[in-house]
């Protein structure tokens, strides 16, 4: 399992489901003769794009970042359409953690869409129920809004049977929330109530940039996805945040890339400095 530490703060990636989703649609504007040379799609124009929660262990508190793809809820046509070749393999990845779903204290979600959602709830009896029963859930007030009254386009990805089963464990705050070395930071942009993760400790400094950065090759604040609702907010945000965390020589980490689980780049933006690559 892919480790890395930010001082005593230890971020785990565990095995959440793998999506093939149309590189167009994940590159936006970006012309393919620019992205294929940084992120290769198959013969379907699809690139890969796992979906692996973070496990982190800080001050003897078990944490999630997002909850991965889930396992048996979706159907033939959802798993055709989103090209998964694997689904959630989260309670096996806890087990060699020597950790079960009851162990988690937090899930810290940046948004709810389906692909990181769907984990958060599993059918038993045919009946939908927690995966994580003794978590707190933690995610933006907007987001939380639209997920339980999404409009026209959103309702496609905020899912009821992501949201019902959980709600009295969602904690939704405001502008930011904090725990310890992390803080939860709502920036909007993908979704109206996306949020990004800061980690600061022991002089080092981590940024999960989340679906506004979500793999390595959109480090480019042009690069935004044409699934983003609000594309000059993610742009916006990226400019704050990318430039902060060259500034601090941050690790950017992924919940999407195939190739990474974190970057350094130098502080141009140029070079990449330093890597911890994803295993197969």
């Amino acid at each position: 399992m892919d480790t890395l530490n930010i001082g005593n703060v230890s971020l785990t990636w565990l095995s959440g489901g793998v999506t093939y989703l149309d590189g167009g649609a994940m590159f936006g504007v970006v012309p393919k003769g620019l992205w294929s040379n940084k992120y290769p799609a198959n013969e379907k124009n699809q690139i890969e794009c796992p979906t692996d929660p973070i496990y982190i262990q800080m001050n003897g508190k078990n944490i999630l970042v997002e909850s991965g793809l889930g396992a048996g809820k979706l159907t033939e046509k959802q798993l055709r359409n989103y090209g998964v070749t694997k689904e959630s393999e989260i309670v096996k990845s806890l087990e060699q953690l020597e950790l079960t779903p009851e162990d988690i204290d937090y899930v810290l979600m940046t948004h709810l869409h389906f692909d990181h959602a769907c984990g958060l709830t599993k059918l038993v009896d045919g009946k939908y129920v927690s995966v994580f029963p003794n978590a707190q859930i933690i995610t933006s007030q907007v987001e939380w809004d639209e997920m339980r009254r999404p409009n026209i386009r959103s309702k496609n990805t905020y899912w009821k049977e992501n949201w019902e089963a959980v709600e009295t464990q969602v904690i939704p705050f405001k502008e930011k929330w904090e725990l310890g070395n992390i803080t939860m930071i709502h920036t909007g942009g993908h979704s109206d109530g996306h949020s990004i993760l800061l980690i600061e400790d022991g002089g080092e400094v981590l940024i999960h940039m989340a679906d506004l950065m979500p793999t390595h090759a959109h480090q480019n604040v042009l690069w935004v996805m044409a699934y983003d609702d609000y594309p000059m907010t993610s742009i916006a945000a990226k400019q704050k945040w990318v430039s902060l965390g060259l500034a601090k020589n941050a690790w950017f980490t992924f919940y999407h890339d195939a190739f990474y689980r974190a970057v350094k780049w130098d502080a141009d933006g140029k070079q990449i400095t330093a890597t911890l690559k994803r295993q197969p």
